[in-house]
């Protein structure tokens, strides 16, 4: 008994001086390991776990976003922007460009304090890695035959996730309520299922969209569009990303502009002096499109 409790010690002993050995040699990584992504989430904030489709084969989580008002006057309703790439718009430990969000939580609690805009329900659904590609594409890449799932994606978008938000929280389901956005292959995608389903979706945020996808294929969806009420469309790039994004999304916006959408009214444009592509880069234009998109109803002549 003795020399097993002996052996046991040595064996700990050894354990100890490992893992201090391993420490001293690689401190970087020991420090790292030590410390959890620090989520940075502002205001209320709801979960729905592993949702399941009909549709699409992999399960995703939703965030939701709720205004200040929301628990303090339970009779009044909300519209709703449903964002893509949901893990990015809210929390820098879930996005997947480490280190950055796009900050709608902190920016819709403070346009709404300061009535720039309506309370609102944002809802993060959250993109699913390898399947990204295929379900924020509405045809496949000649490359590789990759993509081409937005159809099943715009479906479980309208048949599914949407009924269970008007049915869990209280919105206002209506089109003129109803809003969708995303960025690069999720600009892309919301601007193909604004345009498929405008009795559903009638405001749409594309920032810094992947339009070149399929040889500029959602320009002439644009161009060829003839509905009898047009989306309002904020549509923004950074004019210093990569060409590939700026010349299509200029595309994007002429067929805009000749097909209906006036700017200032039903379309605006942005193009900020920012060149990264990612989601830090994108947030400088969180206000302008929270402020076109959902308007507060401040007095005339205040600012």
């Amino acid at each position: 008994m003795k020399h097993r409790r002996t052996r046991l010690l040595f064996l700990l002993l050894v354990c100890v001086i490992l893992l201090k050995v391993n420490v001293e040699l690689n401190p970087a990584a020991a420090h790292e390991s030590s410390h959890q992504p620090i989520h940075t989430l502002t205001g209320d904030i709801r979960f729905h776990k592993q949702f399941h489709s009909r549709f699409l084969p992999t399960d995703r989580d939703l965030i939701v976003y709720l205004p200040p008002d929301y628990e303090r006057d339970h009779t009044k309703r909300y519209p709703v922007l449903y964002m893509q790439d949901g893990q990015n718009i809210f929390d820098v430990a879930t996005c997947f460009w480490p280190g950055f969000e796009r900050h709608f939580d902190e920016r819709a609690e403070y346009l709404i304090a300061k009535k720039e805009i309506q309370p609102l329900i944002i809802v993060g659904i959250y993109s699913t890695e390898l399947e990204r590609i295929n379900e924020y594409t509405p045809t496949p890449a000649v490359y590789n035959y990759r993509g081409g799932d937005a159809n099943l994606y715009a479906r479980m978008l309208v048949e599914e996730i949407k009924p269970f938000i008007d049915c869990e929280y209280r919105t206002l389901p209506s089109r003129e309520n109803t809003g969708l956005g995303g960025a690069w292959l999720g600009g892309l995608v919301s601007m193909y299922i604004g345009l498929k389903y405008p009795e559903t979706f009638g405001k749409l945020a594309v920032s810094s969209p992947a339009a070149y996808w399929d040889d500029e294929m959602i320009v002439q969806d644009v161009k060829r569009t003839a509905l009898r009420k047009l989306p309002k469309v904020f549509l923004s790039v950074g004019r210093g990303e990569p060409n590939l994004f700026v010349s299509s999304t200029r595309d994007l916006h002429q067929a805009l502009e000749s097909n209906g959408w006036r700017n200032g009214a039903n379309l605006a444009y942005f193009e900020p002096p920012v060149s990264e592509h990612r989601p830090g880069a994108w947030t400088s234009g969180v206000d302008l499109l929270l402020e076109f998109l959902f308007p507060g109803r401040k007095p005339m002549g205040r600012r």
